[in-house]
């Protein structure tokens, strides 16, 4: 009995090992099968977007060209023994064109463009970022003359820890992998790598020395004229009326980026396509910037006659600071038809011209933030304030806090930027918390005061909002 009973003990173990062994060699298997398919790196063979194609940012397209010129005839470079940047830094805000650029060089350049992103590196089995980066610096150089493309490097390119020995750090070993290859390539291989970032103050410094992404080049939201040349470009691959404003278009899009532009145009398009029309036309540009910044209003909204009184006097006050602190400023429209962004209303107002950011600036920024609560508190009563604030009080504790933290601008601070405070001192954001609140309570203190001196032009605002729904620049005036 004892016997058997050992016989079937060691089968099962037998039989346990041989289930175990073949469950680990099924998944090593599938893992290093795995492996292999990501190491195979997906990129783009050709770009079909020239310079041509791409209006605004005329001072980085002049930089890139000189780079063109360097991969079709590097000899001529070597005959002065000059070196060209192994690497080129895009950086800006989102949307502003950087990938376009790139592919720009690429195309005009007529060489393989090899385009990839900081995440396709990030990955969760040890050392495959290293390899993927070896592999394509590898394709690269098989093609002698070509354009790496990385777009969004701070993925694997963010600062290493100071004194932190993080030597088995994925992150550390695909950055130094990244290092190595750019330093490996000469000077008249042809090969150029560009990388694209929306944070640069993110990025490894040994990333930006000399040898390595030494030349960097700011694309940079454009200026009126740039988005007259863009508004323009996109307008001419579309059917659109010949008399479109360009010139007030260009005015009212200030701070939107290339991407915000095509979009805005796109919008038009739609609305085009949705009312029948053969063209589109400034109506339909109008409509599709309400929309962009605001939301689509709804056609039909429940009557709640309260709601539009409280919303009525939240947007008058907006809307007088507005204009008596920043006269300059153009009210475009005032609104109290709930969107589809969930507001209840809104006040859409720009600047003249693209002015230099200055403290007052920002103060009055802040004032007219603050301006929907006080206008509530003095009208309806401090017990009856309503959450319709909730989005001014967020961008009014943002701005305040780059106020004190980040530009400073606070006499009492100082000259300090608590980010760098934070990360080499260890000192905690909330200290800024009563400097922030001081701030604001400023602020808002003399906009009460302001509004309660004019509480006849608010209310007349108000009354005509209650009365129209919506209203414009010349009604206020």
């Amino acid at each position: 009995m004892n016997l058997n009973l050992n016989i079937y003990q060691v089968l099962s173990i037998i039989g346990v090992l041989i289930f175990c062994y073949f469950v680990f060699f099924k998944n090593r298997k599938s893992a290093q099968k795995e492996i292999n398919n990501l190491s195979d790196i997906e990129y783009i063979s050709s770009s079909n977007t020239g310079f041509d194609d791409i209006a605004g940012n005329y001072e980085a397209k002049e930089s890139l060209k000189d780079l063109v010129d360097f991969i079709k005839n590097p000899e001529k470079y070597q005959k002065f023994n000059a070196r060209m940047p192994k690497g080129v830094l895009l950086y800006g805000s989102p949307g502003t064109g950087k990938t376009l650029m790139a592919k720009a060089l690429a195309k005009e350049a007529g060489v393989p463009f090899y385009a990839v992103s900081g995440s396709d590196f990030v990955q969760v089995y040890a050392g495959l970022g290293a390899g993927r980066i070896r592999t394509l610096f590898k394709k690269a150089k098989q093609s002698k003359k070509s354009v790496i493309f990385i777009d969004e490097i701070d993925a694997i390119g963010k600062k290493r820890m100071g004194g932190n020995m993080r030597g088995s750090d994925e992150g550390d070993r695909t950055l130094n992998a990244l290092l190595t290859e750019m330093s490996g390539f000469g000077d008249g291989s042809g090969i150029i790598v560009v990388a694209a970032t929306n944070r640069i103050d993110t990025l490894d410094q040994a990333l930006l020395r000399p040898g390595r992404f030494d030349r960097q080049i700011e694309i940079m939201l454009p200026d009126r004229n740039a988005r007259k040349d863009i508004l323009n470009l996109y307008i001419q691959k579309r059917n659109c009326n010949k008399n479109i404003n360009l010139e007030k278009l260009a005015d009212l899009t200030v701070y939107f980026s290339g991407a915000q532009l095509e979009n805005l145009i796109n919008e038009a398009s739609l609305i085009a396509v949705k009312d029948n029309s053969e063209e589109i036309n400034d109506e339909h540009i109008e409509q599709a910037y309400l929309n962009v910044l605001a939301g689509t209003e709804q056609k039909n909204p429940a009557e709640n006659k309260r709601q539009k009184m409280v919303t009525s006097y939240h947007e008058a006050g907006h809307a007088f600071i507005s204009k008596y602190l920043m006269p300059e400023n153009k009210i475009i429209r005032v609104s109290v038809i709930p969107t589809s962004k969930g507001a209840g209303g809104y006040t859409l107002s720009t600047p003249s011209n693209e002015e230099i950011i200055t403290k007052t600036r920002i103060k009055n920024q802040l004032s007219v933030l603050l301006a929907g609560r006080a206008a509530e508190e003095i009208f309806l009563g401090n017990d009856n304030v309503t959450i319709g604030a909730q989005n001014d009080i967020e961008r009014s504790t943002s701005l305040a806090i780059d106020y004190i933290a980040k530009y400073g601008m606070d006499d009492e601070v100082g000259l300090l930027n608590f980010g760098i405070l934070a990360e080499k001192l260890n000192i905690p954001l909330s200290s800024l918390e009563s400097y922030v609140k001081k701030l604001i309570d400023e602020l808002y203190s003399d906009v009460m005061h302001i509004i309660k001196n004019n509480k006849d032009k608010v209310e007349q605002i108000a009354n005509l909002l209650m009365e129209k729904e919506v209203i414009h620049g010349e009604d206020i005036a």
